[in-house]
């Protein structure tokens, strides 16, 4: 059923507080989150070569000093003027850049320089009356992203009401092996709605943090947060005319782009794996001090920290064809595809999302995982606490449903 909060007009960009312009020579030094995941550490064992990700947005522009020979060809569904290398804001290329920059150029370094995109450019906010007329595309935007090369979909985008045919489409996503990544929106300090595609059954929805742990007060929370990712003063193009760096831009879109470039580093170092087994260990990993079976409605399973399972070692990949989430079987996957577990694979302490399961706020709490010192950090890392205003208390939540 299509309703009118699903037309073009309410889909929108994730990225909020775009900052004064910085000098692009020192744009590195602003990504602050580089340093704290150790990402030189983690380059040496993998920079997400052979990972393609499908980056569904306003487009990318594959001439950035930083983004030169990592653009694949990919798809436009607008209908508007131009092609997918187009871009109208500026915003699908910030996105490109945090996933797969090469750095050159004093450019933005990406999490996973050695991974490339495949650009989708959808309508979101900002194209034009002409797409406005065509309602809403993102769900065509999502079925191209299925049937291109790509094994991430990150979708740094958002609406409060169902997407035409947007289950439908991130159902056939995953029926083709896709792990699918979205922000869980900005307006925390309103409506706090958290919308689609982050809401959908099968959408990993990640939630911003900031330089010292905590969750950003825009970042949106409930029921459909499963991973956190630095979302706050992360260095972004300004707009679309590709001349300067914002030094501190904000938003779970860039969240989205960072999470989705952690998961491109952890797959290219386990090629065989599924999208179900990437995100397995993504949530075994992720840094919390609430049991994995009560999420934080502010960070869901945890921060992310791609160290733990590059260097450590650490996660159980699990069954290949088992959603880590809702526990079901995703269809088109067998059993026998992907890694096998050596360890116990039982998801049975997560509450799937069509059920009733606990939910904590971590207000108060550390971000950290019991037994480790770190929270998404590798090394030096004090316990950062998640700052949400009151006590801690806990709520129970129903898993995402259909």
């Amino acid at each position: 059923m299509t309703t009118v909060g699903a037309t073009l007009g309410a889909l929108a960009v994730m990225s909020v507080g775009l900052a004064p312009a910085s000098s692009a020579d020192d744009v590195q030094s602003q990504q602050w989150y580089l340093d704290a995941m150790n990402a030189q550490g983690l380059w040496k064992v993998s920079t997400g070569k052979g990972i393609s990700v499908a980056v569904v947005d306003t487009g990318v522009n594959p001439d950035t000093n930083s983004l030169k020979g990592q653009v694949l060809p990919g798809v436009d569904v607008t209908g508007t003027t131009g092609d997918e290398t187009d871009d109208y804001e500026g915003h699908g290329t910030s996105m490109a850049e945090l996933i797969a920059g090469t750095g050159s150029g004093d450019g933005l370094k990406g999490v996973a320089p050695g991974a490339k995109i495949i650009p989708i450019r959808t309508a979101l906010t900002g194209i034009g009356k002409k797409a406005e007329k065509q309602g809403d595309i993102s769900a065509k935007a999502i079925r191209a992203a299925a049937d291109s090369d790509a094994k991430i979909i990150s979708m740094s985008f958002g609406t409060d009401f169902p997407i035409d045919g947007g289950l439908e489409a991130v159902q056939y996503a995953q029926s083709k092996g896709k792990l699918l990544i979205a922000g869980v929106g900005n307006g925390a300090e309103d409506a706090n709605y958290i919308g689609y595609p982050a809401k959908y059954p099968g959408v990993v929805g990640v939630s911003a943090i900031d330089e010292n742990g905590e969750v950003a007060k825009f970042s949106e929370n409930g029921a459909y947060v499963d991973l956190a990712s630095p979302g706050v003063d992360v260095p972004t193009w300004c707009d679309k005319t590709f001349k300067s760096y914002c030094a501190k831009s904000n938003g779970t879109s860039q969240a989205t782009a960072i999470t989705s470039g952690a998961a491109a580093l952890i797959w290219s170092a386990h090629p065989k794996w599924t999208a179900n087994q990437v995100l397995r260990v993504m949530i075994d990993t992720a840094g919390r001090d609430w049991p994995k079976s009560t999420p934080s409605r502010y960070l869901g399973y945890g921060t992310i920290r791609p160290a733990q399972v590059l260097l450590k070692g650490k996660g159980d990949p699990g069954p290949a064809d088992v959603d880590p989430v809702t526990n079901k079987k995703t269809p088109g996957l067998s059993a026998g595809t992907g890694a096998s577990s050596s360890a116990s694979a039982s998801t049975s302490s997560q509450p799937p999302k069509s059920t009733s399961g606990g939910l904590t706020s971590a207000a108060g709490s550390s971000s950290t995982s019991s037994g480790d010192n770190t929270l998404w950090v590798v090394l030096g890392a004090v316990a950062a606490v998640v700052v949400i205003g009151g006590g801690g208390f806990a709520v129970f939540r129903a898993r995402r449903g259909n």
